[in-house]
């Protein structure tokens, strides 16, 4: 695979230098070989921060770039990666000595002498900031305090949990390096492609080592899939995808992936993010094009470092290198997927005909109208009211509601309505959590993972896409033929220990709500909704999921 030819962990320890301070370090996380002669290597800028001279750190507004002098004079840098003459993780040689101590560092990172593993020192060239990405990620994220990145959810020790803005200040910062002591002969060379490419959806790989230099021979160049789930910025600098990562794979390489060989297309930014205390199964990435954009401009600002084989590097525009569908299923179900707005908060619906709105009763909140969002992207919406023609009762184990909107929408193309499931088939979510309008909806992938049956009818789909707030009345739908197979009601939350899992998820299948959509598309008439309000104990008891069962089985979304 073209990630495991360009991927590597760096490694950084500080000596103490010649006033006698104690030795700090090290601390690694992942990169991308951009080079392999003279070696240049990319990676995140966070893994540094520890070894900063200057007062403040970057925040941006005083710093255009860091130069090696702002950092500790005894900085050690090592690049290891796979060597030429080793074919797979199974062959890395073992340490002969005893592995030292656990460390445990802000990026996650853990040093163990390396075994089986190329290692050359390397110097640092400078760091810089990414600032579309920087401006995308605040307009996205804000700056909230309900947001926290990073390898763990809270700080150990009791100590006080570090500030939205001391979180986010190096993430739109990555370093350069230069190898050294020889070049990486047999390695491969980074072929990049233009986020501008990109479309919500379309498939993602990356490589990175989780937890850093800790047991490479069993983490190194880790590969994991997904999709891209949104997209944000000029030139799509932010990136979010569904593929799962670990704390140590910041630096890593997200790869497009076309009929031909995949193409470098971002750098991992936080594996890990959690909103207001829950986790979301989210990885954030910066386009690896506005990264080498930034360098080549403040390279060429300030004649640094003219022959630095950066300046060679092409980067490929061809956009066939990504050439996917623009016109499948989940670009169809984009236009059908609305924000739903009530008060202060919101929520998703799936259009299921040109005035018609599908959500969820929790969505809603009693209210009689609400405000419809329509469009892909905040810069292509179109705002409506909607009236709430109908909301199951509280006791019903289906959370369910419907909006008539006061306009028509004769572009809207009807979504197709499944009649079958299958487990194990692959599906999708599209909805809002989250974010909002910030950057229009959401896709994520998995699995139908369960279909629930009483009396051999569907009652309840589970799934394992990344569901999260805001999700609720999206739609969940076949990722191969685009049919709409249900409407999200919530994912699952552990209240006795306070933890929501994004990949356990429920929906409504589509099927139950068939008969009543068309009765009420014909004729307005709502019996057909109001039947859900008497549906047998059998289905409230599969609902309720493991609630007490005199509790009202209202959704944990």
């Amino acid at each position: 695979m073209a990630g495991e030819k360009v991927g590597c962990v760096v490694s950084v320890s500080d000596s103490g230098g010649a006033s006698g301070a104690a030795s700090r370090g090290p601390w690694s996380g992942s990169g991308v070989l951009l080079a392999p002669s003279p070696g240049v290597v990319l990676c995140h800028g966070a893994l540094f921060s520890p070894f900063l001279l200057v007062p403040e750190r970057p925040d941006g507004a005083q710093h255009a770039l860091l130069l090696p002098d702002s950092f500790s004079p005894g900085l050690r840098i090592r690049v290891l990666r796979p060597s030429s003459t080793t074919s797979s993780k199974t062959g890395f040689a073992r340490p002969d000595e005893a592995s030292p101590a656990l460390r445990f560092n802000p990026l996650s990172g853990f040093l163990e002498a390396p075994g089986g593993l190329e290692s050359r020192e390397a110097e640092l060239l400078l760091l810089v900031p990414c600032r579309p990405f920087q401006s995308a990620f605040a307009k996205v994220f804000g700056a909230s305090d309900e947001w926290r990145f990073g390898g763990e959810e809270e700080e150990e020790d009791g100590e006080e949990a570090a500030s939205f803005a001391d979180q986010v200040r190096f993430l739109h910062w990555f370093a350069l390096l230069r190898v050294l002591d020889g070049d990486f002969h047999g390695a491969g060379a980074a072929s990049c492609v233009p986020a501008a490419l990109l479309s919500k959806g379309d498939p993602l790989f990356t490589c990175g080592s989780p937890f850093g230099a800790f047991c490479p021979d069993i983490f190194m160049n880790t590969l994991s899939k997904g999709i891209v789930s949104n997209l944000a910025g000029e030139g799509n600098a932010l990136i979010l995808t569904d593929a799962r990562c670990l704390p140590g794979t910041e630096g890593g390489g997200i790869f497009a992936v076309s009929g031909v060989s995949p193409q470098l297309v971002g750098i991992i930014v936080a594996p890990l993010c959690w909103k207001s205390n829950e986790w979301v199964g989210l990885t954030l990435v910066c386009a690896v094009d506005c990264i080498l954009e930034s360098i080549r401009n403040i390279l060429s600002e300030l004649h640094l470092f003219p022959k630095t084989q950066l300046l060679r590097l092409p980067l490929a525009t061809q956009a066939q290198k990504v050439a996917v569908a623009r016109d499948g299923p989940v670009q169809q179900m984009l236009a059908a997927v609305v924000l739903v707005e009530c008060g202060l908060s919101w929520g998703s619906g799936v259009m299921v005909s040109s005035r018609v709105v599908l959500t969820c009763r929790h969505v809603v909140s009693g209210a009689s109208s609400v405000r419809v969002r329509i469009g892909p992207s905040p810069e292509q919406t179109l705002v409506t009211k909607g009236k709430v023609v109908f909301a199951t009762q509280d006791a019903s184990p289906y959370d369910v509601a419907l909006v008539e909107l006061e306009d028509n929408l004769f572009l809207f193309v009807e979504p197709v309505l499944a009649s079958r499931f299958y487990e194990g088939e692959d599906v999708s979510v599209v909805g809002f959590g989250a974010f909002g309008q910030a950057c229009g909806p959401s896709v994520t992938s998995g699995i139908l993972s369960a279909v629930i049956t009483v009396e051999e009818k569907p009652v309840m789909l589970q799934a394992t896409c990344a569901v999260h707030g805001g999700s609720s009345g999206g739609a969940l739908f076949s990722t191969h033929s685009g049919k709409l197979l249900g409407i999200v009601a919530s994912n699952t939350r552990d209240h006795s220990i306070g933890a929501t899992y994004p990949h356990l998820n429920f929906s409504i299948p589509i099927t139950v709500l068939q008969a009543a959509l068309l009765e009420y598309t014909r004729s307005r008439d709502l019996c057909g909704f109001r039947e859900l309000d008497r549906v047998a104990d059998r289905v409230r008891v599969v609902w309720r999921l493991q609630r007490e069962p005199g509790e009202v089985p209202l959704s944990k979304l």
